[in-house]
């Protein structure tokens, strides 16, 4: 489970770093950050206390440098609708937590994906008063989102945030079936020692 930790806070750290960065001009940064990966591997992985802790707590502790870095606060309804989906994706990872391999994972990784995608993008048409309330508007939230936010259109953050949770799935996969075969060995290894 170490290697599967460290995965994930260093995860936390790039997102900070490419938060920071996104106004310097790495567009192509947008949203590359596993987020919706880290609820579905830690609820498929982790123990039970750590199942929704570990992907929450690591989204609150980059948000509240991110948004601190910009003005923002913390309290914003876009964040706890941020927070519900996650939690939802999370939900996901314990339906699977009996049989968490690549062949589940990386399948429940693309419908995390959209469902955080479809989600926070929702509420955002919902929410924002830039969006028209109309089917049209739904379609520009999800596709190209409102200018005046950013010069990447919202598919890219899909495109990034999906390809992020698969790599970033991918990775914790390997981290834990690793760290597992090495306390089968570790633990086979001292039953044979006299």
């Amino acid at each position: 489970m170490i290697p599967a930790l460290l995965l994930v806070l260093s995860v936390a750290a790039y997102r900070i770093a490419s938060g920071l960065l996104i106004h310097s001009g790495s567009t192509w940064l947008s949203n590359f950050t596993p987020l919706a990966a880290i609820a579905l591997c830690s609820a498929a992985y982790f123990p039970k206390k750590y199942k929704f802790s570990v992907p929450l707590v690591t989204l609150f502790i980059s948000d509240a440098v991110i948004n601190f870095r910009y003005g923002a606060t913390l309290l914003d309804p876009q964040i706890v609708v941020r927070y519900a989906a996650l939690a939802l994706v999370g939900c996901i990872g314990v339906l699977l937590q009996n049989r968490a391999s690549l062949k589940t994972l990386l399948p429940a990784s693309i419908v995390g994906s959209a469902l955080f995608y479809a989600i926070t993008n929702a509420f955002s048409w919902l929410a924002d008063p830039g969006y028209a309330k109309n089917f049209s508007g739904l379609v520009q939230s999800l596709t190209v989102g409102l200018a005046q936010y950013s010069a990447t259109p919202s598919w890219m953050f899909f495109r990034n945030s999906l390809v992020s949770d698969l790599l970033f799935t991918l990775f914790f996969v390997v981290c834990m079936n690793v760290g597992q075969s090495r306390e089968r060995s570790g633990a086979r290894a001292s039953r044979f020692r006299p």
